[in-house]
């Protein structure tokens, strides 16, 4: 027997612009080659001056130092003045809220984070084609190592 996820019939998602998953909870926004070109273009902003200003290098699930957007001290992500400033640019990561793999893992993992989100079972139908493309995309563009810094790619 296949094992069925349980958004096979799809979920629902409308986001309601509450800001919610950009504020008020400290984590980690991570970037790939592609999100950093386009918030560097976004803001006209050298790409050092730009990492320097608003990233830093965490430790990811793997151990492994990878980059991510910072925090203010309130725990509002970098690029947050009243809604998001580089909006149209915004990382993937935020573009494909909540249809993460850790979220749609299990309908109690959906449950948990709709707590939080109130476009969450609300609005649009999206398939499970949708949801595994948003998670497809993910996984496709790698998030950025120390590793790339050390060779002076970064």
């Amino acid at each position: 027997m296949d094992n069925v996820p349980f958004y096979a019939s799809g979920l629902d998602f409308t986001c309601k612009r509450c800001s919610a998953c950009c504020r008020f909870d400290s984590g980690f926004v991570y970037l790939s080659e592609k999100d950093l070109a386009g918030l560097v273009s976004a803001l006209k902003m050298e790409r050092s001056g730009f990492i320097k200003t608003y990233c830093k290098w965490v430790s990811d699930w793997n151990g492994n130092n990878v980059l991510s957007l910072k925090e203010k001290n309130n725990k509002d992500c970098i690029l947050w003045e009243d809604g998001c400033i580089v909006y149209k640019a915004r990382p993937l990561q935020c573009v494909t809220f909540p249809f993460w793999e850790s979220i749609v893992a299990s309908s109690k993992a959906w449950a948990m984070a709709a707590s939080g989100c109130p476009g969450i079972n609300t609005g649009e139908l999206h398939t499970k084609n949708e949801i595994e493309a948003n998670i497809k995309q993910r996984s496709s563009e790698p998030i950025i190592s120390e590793t790339l810094n050390e060779t002076g790619n970064i």
